[in-house]
């Protein structure tokens, strides 16, 4: 007797593919959950492929960061979903978009729901013998024959739509699909296999770029509108924690501006700190310190923002804890941020305060946060030069 470490079921035969001896596979079915992956390297000629586990039905929760987020999956169940994965792949031109496997891809990263589809690969992969929690997001790589849709993808009438409209600029249609509540991880798989904008700008997109692109674009679309509104009357504090990500989202009754400060107490010996900010003016440069979770962090507070109809300027504080021995990419990272603004906040009248309540749910002293904050320097330098005007 064996017990499943996906189900935990015994005699499992639905995952044994993964457990006891390792075996090799060239040709399955599987369905993709549905997940595809652009990579950067050697640019503009990229890896690009999809995602499939050699089982069919529904795979969803093992690419979905919403899903992980919302069913609180622990970093070890995330990796025992990814280890499941295989990811066929083959060598692309961004700009070669109608090759027979790219066809096939552009249908699995249109759809919302699993999709069947038959595998080919060129050499075997072997399987996992044992679950590693430190297994990348992107596991088994193996070059890719060919792949075979064994279904009709669904795909949503906007979707369609937009794909179709080849005379829509990508930002735009990036802001509708965004407004039409589609997922934001369905986004970024459209803008990453090339499907939207103008018809002569269409390229394929490393995936971590279009993260980037997506929550990026989405956000200063935002911003336009947010910055006309009045400002917030009390400082408001917003918190959220998963996988050892806690997050302090602090509103100070100002003009925009917005600030991330990530530091890690994963060695207390040695802590790293990263940290990125922005003014009401637009940010001009990549935020190539705190990098993507600047953007999904922003992403959620626009987000925030124009459903209450007001601006404010925005510290925000993330503690990295040992918990977190593993990246789960910033899929994760934009789910918590989104969850701490579905809290109710807590209200205070002065800065002191809320820095206070803060104190209280981090394990280290605010003012390693608060001595590093370039906004909150700007604040006091412009408070002691309005006393002599």
């Amino acid at each position: 007797m064996s017990i499943c470490k996906t189900c935990d079921e015994e005699d499992c035969d639905k995952h044994t593919f993964f457990i006891g001896k390792p075996v090799k596979i060239q040709n399955f079915s599987g369905s993709t959950p549905p997940e595809i992956f652009i990579g950067k390297w050697n640019y503009p000629n990229v890896y690009t492929g999809i995602l499939a586990p050699p089982e069919t039905g529904d795979t969803s929760i093992m690419s979905s960061p919403e899903s992980w987020h919302k069913n609180k999956l622990s970093i070890s169940e995330i990796a025992n979903y990814r280890n499941q994965l295989i990811y066929g792949r083959t060598m692309s031109n961004i700009k070669k978009l109608e090759t027979r496997f790219l066809g096939v891809m552009k249908e699995v990263a249109m759809t919302h729901k699993s999709i069947a589809t038959e595998f080919f690969l060129k050499k075997p992969v072997t399987a996992n013998k044992e679950q590693d929690d430190r297994s990348p997001l992107i596991p088994k790589a193996a070059e890719i024959e060919k792949a075979e849709l064994q279904e009709n993808a669904p795909v949503k009438p906007k979707v369609d739509y937009l794909v179709n409209d080849k005379e829509t600029k990508s930002a735009t249609a990036i802001q509708e699909l965004h407004k039409a509540n589609t997922q934001t991880s369905t986004i970024i798989k459209i803008l990453s296999a090339g499907l939207l904008g103008m018809k002569k700008n269409r390229k394929l997109v490393p995936t971590r770029w279009a993260i980037t692109a997506v929550d990026d674009t989405i956000s200063k679309n935002k911003l336009e509108k947010i910055k006309q509104y009045q400002e917030i009357s009390e400082y408001l504090v917003f918190n959220a924690e998963y996988l050892g990500n806690h997050y302090e989202f602090l509103l100070i009754p100002d003009s925009f501006a917005f600030e991330v400060i990530e530091i890690s107490i994963k060695n207390p010996y040695n802590q790293s700190v990263w940290q990125d900010y922005e003014t009401i003016f637009k940010r001009k440069k990549y935020a190539d310190n705190v990098t993507g979770a600047y953007y999904v962090n922003r992403l959620a507070l626009t987000e925030y923002l124009e459903s209450i109809k007001r601006q404010a300027t925005c510290l925000v504080f993330r503690e990295i804890r040992p918990q977190y021995y593993t990246p789960c990419g910033v899929g994760i990272l934009r789910e918590t941020s989104r969850e701490a603004f579905r809290n109710q906040p807590e209200n205070f009248n002065t800065l002191q305060e809320a820095l206070n309540s803060i104190q209280t749910r981090i394990k280290q002293p605010v003012s390693n946060y608060t001595d590093k904050s370039v906004i909150l320097k700007m604040k006091k330098s412009q408070s002691k030069l309005s006393n002599f005007l």
